[in-house]
């Protein structure tokens, strides 16, 4: 008994004091996740697809997820996010391991630098979006703007482009660009914060057995920073998946050139198709898992190997 009491009063008041936060996300995440996939398999449709007379609550299984799959306007979204998704990923990644890079040779007025790449993250997507919107205008000639006018201003005609619009297939790569410029100077903070950690050692070992600048970094600091790496792509991912203010601020929800899941899904609520919208959550949700789950698995083993 005395044992029991002692074990209690070890881990007891740990469990109190995070037993608020186990509460409020056992609720808000864990079970509205479960309530919007028991929501994804029921008959909850628009009013206008539902047969008179039948239960909304009518369990029909994956019939709603089966419909989404069938439907060639999802499956365009869906494409419509994988390049969405390659594109930001890669362009973030370069511009902010270039501009870290940068930084880390040392350069004047270093701060103002920073100060300028990081901005961008001060900035709402929506924000952002609308100012894009208006670069990205895509009128020619007389009723150019944005990028547009400015190209023809400088003689450069030939970059002019019909940007979100230009196909039903590349349209979505233009919104991948505020998306970069948004998110490029996170990404530079991660990587220079990894250059910083870098013991000074190991640069003097490497230049004392005679590595150059390129094998300096090639061989001795990039892999120090494949965690950051790691972590960044992680990131970028998750956050492609969920892209939606910033494509409604350019587009709107009606363009098919821009079209995504997550647009997808606010369209579907706004018609009261509960069902297919929870149907496109859950779909998002496994995504997000496929990405996020094998990273936190790694970083579990890492953690228990060392």
């Amino acid at each position: 008994m005395k044992r029991k009491i002692r074990s209690v009063r070890t881990w007891g008041p740990g469990l109190l004091l995070v037993s608020p936060s186990i509460v409020l996300i056992g609720f808000f995440v864990y079970g509205l996740i479960g309530w919007s996939a028991n929501i994804s398999t029921t008959n909850q449709n628009s009013r206008f697809e539902r047969a008179a007379g039948t239960d909304p609550n009518a369990h029909i299984g994956f019939a709603n997820y089966a419909h989404l799959f069938s439907s060639p306007d999802f499956i365009q979204s869906l494409k419509h996010l994988g390049i969405l998704a390659v594109i930001y990923i890669a362009g973030a990644l370069f511009f902010g391991m270039l501009w870290a890079l940068l930084l880390e040779k040392g350069v004047r007025a270093e701060g103002l630098f920073r100060t300028v790449y990081l901005f961008p993250m001060a900035v709402s997507m929506f924000a952002s979006g609308v100012v894009w919107n208006w670069l990205l205008n895509s009128d020619t000639g007389a009723g150019a703007s944005g990028l547009n006018q400015l190209f023809e201003m400088m003689g450069l005609g030939f970059l002019k482009n019909h940007w979100w619009v230009s196909s039903p297939t590349w349209g979505i790569a233009a919104i991948a660009l505020p998306a970069i410029w948004q998110l490029s100077g996170y990404i530079m903070a991660l990587f220079l914060a990894g250059f910083r950690g870098i013991p000074s050692e190991l640069r003097e070992a490497a230049r004392i057995d005679g590595a150059s600048e390129y094998k300096l970094y090639r061989y001795v600091l990039f892999p120090q920073l494949s965690p950051i790496a790691l972590s960044a792509l992680i990131i970028l991912g998750h956050m492609s998946l969920k892209m939606f203010d910033i494509i409604m601020a350019i587009s709107g929800e009606k363009n098919v050139y821009t079209s995504v899941p997550m647009v997808t899904m606010w369209t579907l609520t706004g018609q009261q198709d509960f069902a297919r919208a929870a149907a496109v959550a859950m779909i998002l949700l496994v995504l997000v898992a496929l990405l996020v789950v094998p990273y936190l698995v790694h970083n579990a083993r890492q953690e228990k190997n060392t």
